[in-house]
């Protein structure tokens, strides 16, 4: 089987509820994805998704991957994309770094290697360990009331766990944890996610100050060494997100026992065959994982839900129903959702394709026989 055309497309997603206000300042009401689909000389044919949570998100910007695939393609064109770990290292030698730009040729590759042997992602990457895998919603940065009533809505859908966006005002914010603990009913949990908004000082005092709450913190300062001293000021549990780029991390997270729990973003660990890696040696250590991606639609949706499913279940914090954020549509079908859990599709693959319809026409597209078209 060889790789005989990748094709790359862009699609304006809507979030939902108008605006997403997270971190310092940060407010996106339009997320920009863009869709990879592989396509191979058996008829089998792959796809893949990446979405930042705004342009200003990390070091990934919209337009990478089509930046990227004017080097990544001329290197697949012609390969086996059911050989993963060749793929994976053809791609690492073609483009050095930009994990996110490459993480849904990866996807893609998983995909197409799902349907040739007639197996769903999940199996493959270890075998269904979690049926049904937990969910929690974010409640962005809005007035006490409406975060109430946001809540009450997620939680008559089956939510259980609630992520509370800070890291703006240190002060405000204090109060948004606070009332957000007041809220919580028996058997719900919640976490403050700063988004990496506050700076030490700051965080060091919005956790003292909610120590009572026994809230979890996640990703409060930029670096992880700001992130390890104010870990060392709290005994509330912590998580770690943007910082977690790759294995090193995962390794200096477990050598300093800097968090209970280890945020998976497919995109930010530069696909499904390294954040598989991450997540086996995060929950070898016996640290829980989060299994989601930065943003997207069905067909992120989709690769994480199997990276879900694939983690045990006493191990899988939680996970993301991210294309129930949009307005707008990248593939079908959806991932499942019911009472607060996402299901893993059991069809070969990924168990989702794109939706043509939604993506329009293509921005580029490289084939074996002329190239770029």
């Amino acid at each position: 089987m060889k790789i005989t055309k990748i094709s790359v497309y862009r699609k304006n997603l809507p979030y939902v509820g108008g605006e997403y206000r997270w971190g310092a300042g940060n407010v996106i009401s339009i997320a920009q994805t863009t869709v990879v689909t592989i396509d191979t000389d058996a008829g089998i044919s792959g796809c893949g998704e990446f979405c930042p949570c705004g342009e200003n998100y990390m070091i990934a910007h919209s337009e990478g991957v089509e930046a990227a695939a004017r080097l990544l393609a001329p290197a697949l064109l012609g390969e086996d994309p059911r050989q993963l770990s060749r793929i994976e290292r053809l791609m690492d030698a073609t483009v050095d770094g930009h994990g996110y730009a490459k993480a849904p040729f990866d996807a893609a590759c998983w995909d197409i290697l799902g349907k040739a042997t007639d197996l769903p992602v999940h199996t493959l990457m270890g075998g269904k360990l979690t049926d049904g895998c937990p969910m929690y919603r974010v409640v962005p940065q809005k007035p006490r009331d409406e975060a109430a009533a946001e809540m009450e809505a997620h939680r008559a859908t089956g939510y259980r766990q609630f992520q509370i966006k800070v890291g703006n005002d240190w002060k405000s914010d204090i109060d948004s944890i606070e009332a957000a603990a007041s809220l919580l009913q028996p058997g719900e949990s919640a976490f403050a996610d700063a988004n990496r908004g506050w700076t030490v000082n700051d965080a060091v005092k919005v956790v003292r100050a909610v120590r009572d709450t026994g809230i979890m913190i996640e990703q409060p300062c930029r670096t992880y060494e700001e992130c390890l001293h104010v870990r060392a000021r709290t005994d509330l549990p912590m998580k770690l997100d943007e910082v977690v780029t790759e294995l090193a991390v995962a390794e200096r997270i477990v050598a300093d026992r800097a968090a209970e729990v280890v945020c998976l973003k497919i995109s930010n660990l530069g696909g499904l065959s390294k954040a598989r890696r991450v997540r086996d040696y995060v929950v070898t250590h016996g640290l829980s994982v989060v299994s989601e991606d930065t943003w997207g639609g069905e067909i992120t949706t989709a690769a994480l839900s199997h990276l879900a499913a694939s983690t045990p279940p006493e191990f899988l914090y939680n996970t993301s129903d991210l294309h129930n954020y949009n307005t707008a549509h990248t593939g079908t079908p959806g991932p499942r959702t019911h009472e607060g859990k996402l299901y893993a599709p059991d069809t070969p693959g990924l168990g989702v394709e794109p939706d043509f319809d939604s993506l329009g026409d293509p921005v580029a597209v490289y084939d074996i026989l002329s190239g770029k078209t």
